[in-house]
């Protein structure tokens, strides 16, 4: 079984990487898959990489999925 995290961007940098966070904690992640990347969206990341960017509601589901499996 496969988890993806959703996360928050933090900030993009030119070399390919974002800061995101997720749960609390900020963590570097590869940003190549996803075009025009900002501060502020909202991404899916599995295996050290941002996968696909995601909506705020969708954000707010996968928190609340989260929360309930903890």
């Amino acid at each position: 079984m496969c988890v993806g995290l959703s996360a928050k961007v933090i900030k993009v940098r030119d070399d390919g990487t974002a800061l995101v966070e997720a749960t609390g904690a900020r963590r570097e992640v590869s940003a190549e898959l996803i075009d025009d990347l900002e501060p502020g969206d909202y991404v899916m990341v599995h295996a050290g990489s941002a996968i696909a960017r995601i909506t705020d509601d969708d954000q707010d589901e996968t928190d609340g999925l989260l929360e309930g499996l903890l």
